[in-house]
């Protein structure tokens, strides 16, 4: 099978739903076990739940990310079980809308603790695992906003710059010990959250402006999560052993063909 993950312990961060959820089905597929991490413990459990229904292998585990003291303890939990850890992926993250005059400072700070410090806090808790064992894949969704101005996303571009960033410190400093470290960059994908920020925002106007948000790809539409998933799993497989240190745009064009 290509992209054989078997064998391989992946923790996913973020998991229970949208992005996360489909990489989770999408490695558990292709014979990895997979620890559904979530801050929302009863999300983790359905998916978890869904993926050994399929006879495959997954754990839940509840916890928030912005503390470091929780992420140590699943991490050690999951290493302590499996005796490896493999693969880690950051999806955990959240959005806001805001120029920097409206960001206030707690949205900023509270932007920066999940999408910043908690990606950060996963890394430093897997690394010492991955070290010992001489290889790990570390992959962090950062977004098209870490690398184009977008309207009323301030703080959001904030992190996932950072994310950006902190991926190519980390794919630097640990290249020498076997460890590979990507991120993503995808542009706007069809998750719960749109649905959401559009019923709030656009009451009786979603089709509307689902319709518009769309075609700002170039495509016309948005990304589905299993398409981000698919992607991931190549990243995360040997077939990308090649690969360390990149950002890889996943946008239907919207960095490279908008005018």
């Amino acid at each position: 099978m290509s992209f054989n993950l078997k064998g391989k312990v992946a923790i996913i961060t973020g998991a229970g739903s949208g992005i996360g959820r489909a990489i989770a089905l999408k490695l558990a597929g292709h014979g990895a076990n997979v620890q559904v991490v979530d801050l929302d413990v009863a999300t983790a459990d359905q998916v978890a739940t869904a993926i050994r229904s399929a006879s495959l292998q997954a754990d839940a585990h509840g916890c928030n990310v912005v503390s470091q003291t929780e992420i140590k303890s699943v991490v050690q939990k999951i290493a302590n079980t499996h005796s490896r850890i493999d693969i880690l992926i950051n999806c955990a993250g959240i959005a806001h809308i805001g120029k920097l005059e409206n960001t206030s400072e707690d949205d900023f700070d509270k932007l920066f603790n999940v999408n910043v410090k908690g990606v950060y806090n996963a890394m430093q808790a897997v690394i010492p695992y991955m070290k010992q064992q001489g290889s790990g894949v570390i992959l962090n969704l950062a977004s098209v906003a870490a690398w184009v101005g977008l309207n009323d996303r301030f703080a959001y571009s904030m992190t996932k710059g950072a994310v950006a960033s902190m991926t190519l410190s980390v794919a630097k400093d640990y290249v020498q010990e076997g460890i590979r470290c990507n991120s993503i960059s995808p542009g706007r994908v069809h998750t719960p959250f749109v649905d959401g920020f559009l019923k709030a925002n656009y009451p009786g106007r979603e089709k509307e402006m689902f319709d518009k948000l769309s075609k700002t790809q170039p495509v016309g539409r948005m990304a589905t999560p299993e398409e981000i998933a698919g992607l991931a799993l190549y990243l995360c497989s040997d077939e990308a052993s090649f690969t360390t240190g990149t950002d890889y745009p996943i946008d239907g064009g919207f960095l490279k063909l908008n005018t």
